[in-house]
């Protein structure tokens, strides 16, 4: 590709690239979200408490997951930086150097999943459901290793630039789920049925079925020779590991701030009974599937980004910033736009009642405004790890989303204002201090991103 095609304030190749990476992306995330719908349409036609379980066991263990995944993904700029400036036998040491860094994800995580009964009763979790949850997550917790090695893979395949390949396998993978998942639970042609706990075994060999075709295609494909992926094994590089660390353990400590934010907003939601619950958890579904667009976004600007550093052309890496912004911003403003309009309809789609249909429509024009913010803190984020700026979103995140999204919002909701107002004993209370948290977030995070991008180029790790 020719790095001098195209004029103007951003290249019309950035915008491009972006977009079909983001676009490949997305698609994957989008079958991984369909996981966890396979397995509620399973549960809920088991026994009533299976759905409950499925519920509380899932968020476990997705909170432990996803912020394991955020310290992993520090790979994605390190390794696109290294492409750019074309060291690759550097990724291939630093790929081997990486399952290190796994190896500890995976024993942390697993001993999370394996030890969660204090964090059940501190939530009051019934305790006729304690014991199935317990169980579900420890089935559960075998997928862990061979979840976060595929996902080591897909950053691999991001940082190269080559995501449709995960993509492919991401989806091959829900076309095996649906069914192997219905078998274990249910039984047939001499299978035992093994209920809720079937749902965990097929979310298991799926991920083991997915790093084994993963692993046949570092070894076979044309696109991986080049790094030296396997020769020979590395014995741990301090130094390499170490700057991994200090990248990465901000990063996923910022995405349990994150997702822990909005765990509690839901169990603190949940008091005000079944009504503000119900309404609240069809709006934190509808804003966690738009997150997936700017999430995907923010993955190939990032890519973009430190490629376009390690050439050593800061200026073009501004560019892809600039671009990534723009996709970003339409995407924002398109999708909070369909969401604006269809507020009255689409609670319509998770239910019947009519309470919660319509505390559900006022909470979806917060998620409106909630997008667009959140739009803009989750890209300026993935930026942010190409500088290697990390401790300081850290540092926000904990002030502005624990103490003034839940911190307010609990205050909000049981004492009111002072001399001003009643308390406002509704899911409106969280939301409304949840945006006005995050849109100082975006602000501060975009002010970062235009100071660290104009001053600095990282060094490489």
């Amino acid at each position: 590709m020719n790095v001098r095609r195209g004029a103007g304030p951003w290249r019309n190749s950035d915008l491009g690239a972006i977009a079909r990476h983001g676009a490949a992306v997305l698609v994957g995330q989008l079958a991984v979200v369909a996981y966890s719908l396979t397995d509620t349409l399973v549960a809920g036609r088991l026994a009533n408490s299976d759905l409950a379980t499925l519920s509380v066991g899932t968020a476990v263990y997705v909170s432990v997951f996803v912020s394991l995944l955020g310290m992993l993904q520090v790979t994605i700029p390190v390794w696109a930086e290294m492409r750019g400036a074309q060291r690759n036998p550097q990724i291939g040491h630093s790929v081997r150097q990486s399952l290190y860094l796994c190896g500890i994800a995976v024993a942390l995580g697993m001993a999370a999943l394996w030890h969660v009964q204090p964090v059940l009763r501190w939530t009051r979790v019934p305790e006729a459901l304690q014991a199935e949850v317990l169980h579900y997550l420890e089935v559960l917790s075998l997928a862990l290793a061979p979840s976060l090695l595929f996902r080591m893979y897909a950053n691999l395949n991001q940082a190269l630039g080559k995501p449709l390949l995960v993509t492919w396998l991401q989806l091959g993978s829900l076309a095996l789920k649906l069914p192997l998942t219905a078998w274990f639970a249910f039984g047939g042609a001499g299978l035992a049925p093994m209920g809720l706990a079937g749902c965990a075994w097929a979310t298991v060999v799926v991920n083991l079925l997915m790093l084994a075709v993963a692993l046949m295609l570092l070894k076979t494909h044309p696109l991986y020779a080049p790094l030296g992926l396997f020769n020979g094994w590395s014995p741990p590089d301090g130094r390499h590991l170490g700057q991994l660390l200090r990248q990465g353990v901000p990063g996923g400590l910022s995405v349990l701030v994150e997702v822990t934010a909005f765990t509690l907003m839901a169990l603190l939601i949940a008091r005000m009974g079944a009504t503000a619950s119900g309404a609240h958890q069809i709006a934190a579904n509808l804003a966690t599937l738009l997150y997936m667009v700017p999430l995907s976004l923010g993955i190939a600007t990032s890519a973009r980004v430190s490629h376009r550093l390690g050439e050593g052309r800061p200026d073009l890496a501004r560019q892809a910033v600039r671009a990534g912004y723009t996709l970003a911003a339409f995407t924002a403003v398109g999708l909070s736009s369909a969401l604006w309009w269809g507020a009255n309809a689409l609670p319509h789609a998770y239910t019947h009642n009519a309470s919660v249909t319509q505390a559900a429509t006022g909470l979806l024009h917060w998620v409106v405004a909630y997008h667009l913010v959140d739009t803009v803190q989750a890209l300026s984020l993935f930026i942010l790890r190409c500088y290697r700026v990390t401790l300081l979103p850290l540092a926000i995140y904990c002030l502005l989303l624990w103490g003034v999204g839940i911190g307010g919002g609990h205050w909000l909701a049981n004492e009111g204002v002072p001399g001003w107002s009643l308390p406002w004993a509704s899911p409106d209370a969280f939301w409304a201090c949840s945006v006005t948290a995050l849109t100082v977030v975006a602000v501060l995070f975009a002010a970062l991103v235009q100071r660290t991008g104009a001053a600095t180029t990282p060094s490489s790790v």
